[in-house]
């Protein structure tokens, strides 16, 4: 018999149409590699790229891009990287939970986890990634550095989205 994990896993989308957005107040489309390669990473695991765009580690530019990602109805999830430390210029973590309707509490706190465990050790403090739903799109938040988009993406949001999007769907109507 099937646990309900498996039932939903199985009753998920195919496919998720995702926003990339870089938070960054010096990468480029040509230097951005942690936005290269979430895409690398989730084109692999067959989710579509539908928009991706850099913008500042500014909080109203952050909120505006999140916000053209749910106004587009080619975009299905949001995924950030960058912005998510301590330092006064970081405002990403704000910009996003302030927007969300729902919080995924769960996403930062494995990542932080895993990281810990895995990645930098005790460092993993410092990272305030964050995950949640708005407007019904989800949304995943990520430090911007390659070795954390490559551990939130392949160990988190690629094994969960299409699950995520079932259960955001589900009270959506079914989109």
């Amino acid at each position: 018999m099937m646990n309900s994990v498996e039932q939903h896993r199985k009753e998920s989308p195919s496919s998720v149409r995702c926003m990339i957005i870089t938070v960054s107040d010096t990468r480029t489309k040509q230097t951005d590699s942690s936005g290269a390669l979430l895409r690398e990473l989730l084109e692999a695991a067959d989710y579509s790229i539908s928009a991706y765009e850099i913008v500042k580690d500014d909080y109203i530019k952050i909120q505006s891009a999140i916000r053209r990602g749910v106004d587009d109805s080619a975009v299905e999830a949001i995924l950030l990287n960058g912005g998510t430390g301590i330092a006064k210029r970081d405002t990403t973590y704000e910009a996003v939970k302030n927007l969300l309707t729902k919080e995924m509490h769960g996403f930062g706190e494995l990542f932080r986890y895993l990281s810990f465990a895995e990645d930098i050790g005790t460092a993993a403090i410092l990272s305030r990634a964050i995950g949640g739903v708005y407007a019904d799109k989800a949304i995943f938040s990520m430090p911007g550095s390659s070795g954390a988009v490559k551990l939130a993406a392949s160990r988190i949001i690629i094994p969960e989205l299409r699950h995520v999007m079932r259960e955001i769907y589900k009270d959506a109507g079914d989109k």
